[in-house]
């Protein structure tokens, strides 16, 4: 059973006594005067301040710092001192607040508190949502306010301290800390023989997934030859991803969706995760990339970055054709070539209702695009994408819905131009370590990145046409490398 450092503004406060449990003022931990003894100790810091550069701020970080295990960790208490920060890990939270309230047979009228000690609820027939609370904000005390506006909400989450406890929530509070110290919160799912497991996002419905069904299986074989155990979880799967000791997306990112969420839950839960928050923060803004290059000198075709009002000179700047951008397309959703100022006017139009900022690019004629894929800063494949038939992208979406690709050829590293390979890679590296595929277009001016994609394809019968199950296994040592190095 593991050793628990119990931190405390003053000892009157914490009256419970337990094998397990060592209590220790906060100014103690804060000036490291703690049992010698204890090795490894798990921290539950309740001190009453929560603040900003309050003590309780300073425990939690001094015991990241040493390399213990706390709750609340720093980025909880950063993440709970405002709504902002914590409302967009809270739909799946609140729909099932609203599926659970509906079927109760005497429901709330307007509004009404729950308190959640470790994960369980003062009021039982809310203990599902305590979990899912306390699984995203790991703090010991919270105070869940729900109210009924158009439909229920989560109004706010804010810690407890001890001393906010009425005395009849004491023994409740006992109870959940003696089952929190008592049993492993979340317990590794893996098989015997299997030293990590990994989870892999994906969805099943998802039209043009980074990686299909054989691809998906070839990434889980992979993984079980080096000992890691990988599993395909869902959207729905969100409460279960502190199972896993890492994370692989292989669907669509966004920052507005369930995506971003997973990876921002991962890194804060210490897993390894591919897209981390940060590449899918950096990679989906094509106006950001757009300064990126152009700050650091990378080639790209000519930019503008426009407003509403830039729009008057703009072929002053780019002559016609030019291509228009969304800056959160994918896929070459969201981008269209126009040929006239009519044109010109019709599409920017609808595209500003979309974005206050979107991206004018010089039109670029090539055969095909090259892809570099990237990882860990060093290229894993080479392809080069062809225009789909007929079509001045490599993806033709119809207005039916479905979509049509062109053709596609891969090469090793190194059989592509080294110019190409050394581009991208120097592109990638402004982005961070992670998983990129970089698209370029190569003419008589050079090379030039078009842009820096998170979550790029690996798919069976393209990406891995040469490499073939070297290529998943390339991916699964990096997991494999990260775990180890933790």
């Amino acid at each position: 059973m593991p050793a628990y450092l119990v931190v405390v503004d003053r000892r009157s406060a914490f009256p419970w006594t337990k094998p397990n449990l060592h209590v220790v003022t906060a100014r103690d931990f804060v000036t490291n005067a703690i049992p010698a003894k204890l090795r490894d100790p798990r921290i539950i810091n309740l001190s009453r301040s929560h603040e900003y550069l309050g003590t309780g701020y300073y425990c939690s970080l001094l015991a990241e710092a040493r390399g213990d295990r706390v709750i609340p960790t720093v980025k909880t208490i950063l993440d709970l001192s405002r709504r902002t920060l914590y409302r967009a890990a809270l739909p799946e939270v609140e729909e099932a607040l609203r599926r659970k309230i509906k079927r109760l047979a005497d429901p709330p009228e307007t509004s009404f508190n729950l308190t959640v000690f470790f994960g369980r609820a003062d009021d039982r027939r809310f203990q599902d949502i305590a979990r899912q609370i306390f699984d995203l904000f790991r703090c010991p005390i919270l105070k869940v306010q729900v109210r009924l506006k158009e439909t229920w909400v989560v109004h706010a989450v804010e810690p407890l301290a001890l001393e906010d406890l009425k005395e009849d929530q004491k023994p409740q509070f006992e109870a959940a800390l003696d089952a929190y110290t008592r049993t492993t919160w979340r317990e590794p799912t893996a098989r015997p023989g299997m030293r990590w497991s990994l989870a892999i996002l994906h969805d099943p419905k998802e039209a043009l997934p980074p990686s299909g069904p054989r691809a998906l299986q070839k990434f889980i074989r992979a993984g079980e030859s080096l000992g890691v155990e990988v599993d395909l979880i869902e959207k729905r799967d969100f409460l279960r991803l502190a199972e896993y000791d890492a994370l692989f997306i292989r669907e669509g990112t966004a920052l507005d969706n369930h995506t971003y969420r997973f990876a921002t839950k991962a890194e804060a839960e210490g897993m390894p995760v591919i897209d981390d928050p940060n590449s899918i923060l950096k990679c989906t803004n094509k106006v950001y990339l757009a300064e990126l290059l152009k700050a650091n000198r990378i080639p790209a075709p000519r930019t503008v970055i426009l407003d509403k009002r830039g729009l008057a000179g703009l072929e002053r700047e780019i002559p016609f054709p030019i291509v228009l951008k969304i800056p959160d397309g994918s896929f070459s959703r969201g981008i269209f070539k126009v040929g006239t100022r009519a044109e010109l006017e019709a599409t920017a139009e609808g595209l500003f209702e979309e974005s206050d900022l979107i991206l004018a690019q010089e039109f670029m004629y090539t055969e095909f695009d090259w892809r570099v894929g990237v990882l860990n800063r060093k290229p894993i494949y080479v392809c080069q994408y062809l225009m789909a038939r007929k079509h001045w992208q490599i993806v033709k979406h119809g207005q039916n819905g479905r979509a049509e690709q062109g053709a596609s050829r891969t090469l090793l590293v190194e059989e592509a131009p080294p110019e190409v390979v050394e581009t991208a890679v120097k592109a990638a590296a402004l982005i961070g370590d992670g998983l990129y595929g970089v698209d370029l277009k190569q003419n008589d001016r050079g090379i030039h990145v078009i842009e820096i994609n998170d979550n790029p394809s690996l798919d069976q019968g393209v990406e891995d046409a040469r490499l073939k199950d070297e290529l998943y296994l390339t991916v699964m040592r990096e997991f494999l490398r990260r775990l180890e190095g933790r």
